[in-house]
């Protein structure tokens, strides 16, 4: 399989092949400060040399996203299909990370699966619908930046340039490990650090100084003892909501009584609890302490409110490539709660199984990425 960058692709695997070449490691997982944006150039070429028009949107927090569109008609309804262009760490690997490897059924790389096979797979599907003659949609395509870190770059698309589709968009289809399973809801994520203060003293006087660790200890066993017992949530697609303290820092040195704590908390919502909701209850159980918050991460839960009559368009097409067309909720989160709280229906789907996701020897299935592009090139063919 050719993996030269500067040739046109013949195939999607020859496409994703070309994805995987390019390092997008996250930054704040040690990649290259300019490896998404080598992609988004990469893929903005091609657009180009397929007739494709696009165009580069700046996300506030830095970087740029990618949208890639084919607008057959002004009048005609919009798909929106998305894929994250970066990467988890590729320390570790077991296999060449950025030379795919073809094994049977299984090509290797970091990203195969999470998640440049389901970017590669729409943009071929997208490249074979701009020739047909059935093309009842106008269909877009947003690479995105930073999801498994941030989701800065789903957070600004949702928050600006989505709205101008919302009056006629059928729905976004977000492109994640899915085993080619219709994900319609999911759990949210809350993260927060919270702040202890006291006052530094000579460890031989303790008494001349007020110990920010002994607080943070009154403040953990408030939350174990007094929150996390409330958080009893159930969704039915879903799952249960969780509570938990995941990262402890705190003092300088060993004869120094330290004068700051921190900890990092970790709150998964299900679809109808609020961001407000949580932090009131949070302030409730540690009121009396003296803390300080600060807000890390917020992603929204997705419901499947919005979602069901989308996926009414999609399940025949699922049933005729032998595959479940049940609506199914996960507990992850994923760029498709930003484009959910924005008000646009969406569905996550593609190839490749989670399991296989970050790990020392990532892959996707080449069936599942075959018929990753035939359901999302007939779904853009869809007529209502």
């Amino acid at each position: 399989m050719s993996q030269t960058s500067a040739a046109v692709p013949q195939s999607c695997e020859e496409l994703l092949a070309q994805m995987i070449a390019i390092e997008t490691v996250n930054p704040f997982f040690g990649g290259p400060a300019d490896g998404q944006e080598k992609l988004i150039a990469r893929l903005e070429t091609l657009a180009g040399q397929w007739g494709l028009a696009s165009r580069r949107l700046p996300v506030p927090q830095g970087g740029e996203n990618l949208l890639i569109t084919l607008e057959v008609d002004p009048a005609a309804p919009w798909l929106l299909f998305e894929s994250h262009v970066d990467t988890v760490s590729i320390a570790g690997m077991t296999i060449d990370p950025l030379r795919v490897k073809l094994e049977g059924d299984k090509l290797y790389g970091r990203g195969a699966c999470d998640t440049k096979g389901s970017g590669a797979a729409m943009f071929w599907a997208l490249q074979e619908y701009a020739r047909d003659a059935n093309r009842p949609h106008n269909v877009g395509l947003l690479f995105a930046l930073d999801e498994e870190a941030r989701m800065t770059g789903a957070k600004a698309f949702a928050a600006r340039e989505l709205q101008a589709f919302l009056p006629k968009l059928r729905g976004v289809i977000v492109g994640e490990p899915t085993l080619m399973r219709p994900v319609i809801a999911t759990n949210g994520v809350i993260r927060w650090k919270t702040i202890t203060r006291g006052r530094a003293a000579h460890s031989s006087v303790p008494a001349n100084g007020r110990s920010a660790i002994s607080t943070m200890l009154r403040v953990v066993e408030a939350l174990e003892s007094r929150y996390v017992p409330t958080v009893t949530g159930r969704h039915p697609l879903t799952g249960s909501a969780a509570m938990s303290v995941n990262v402890i820092r705190g003092g300088t040195q060993v004869n120094i009584i330290p004068e700051y704590c921190e900890i990092e908390c970790d709150r998964r919502t299900i679809p109808g609890e609020t961001e407000q909701q949580i932090w009131a209850e949070r302030d409730a159980v540690l009121a009396g302490l003296e803390v300080e918050h600060t807000q890390v991460y917020v992603v929204p839960s997705m419901g499947d409110e919005l979602s069901r009559d989308f996926l009414t368009l999609l399940q025949p097409i699922l049933a005729r490539h032998g595959l479940e067309t049940t609506g199914r909720g996960e507990p992850y989160v994923t760029d498709a709660s930003h484009f959910g709280a924005a008000g646009a229906a969406a569905i996550v789907i593609g190839p490749g199984d989670l399991a296989q996701a970050h790990t020392k020897d990532e892959w996707v299935s080449r069936q599942q990425l075959a018929q990753a592009v035939a359901v999302y090139g007939d779904l853009m063919r869809a007529a209502d």
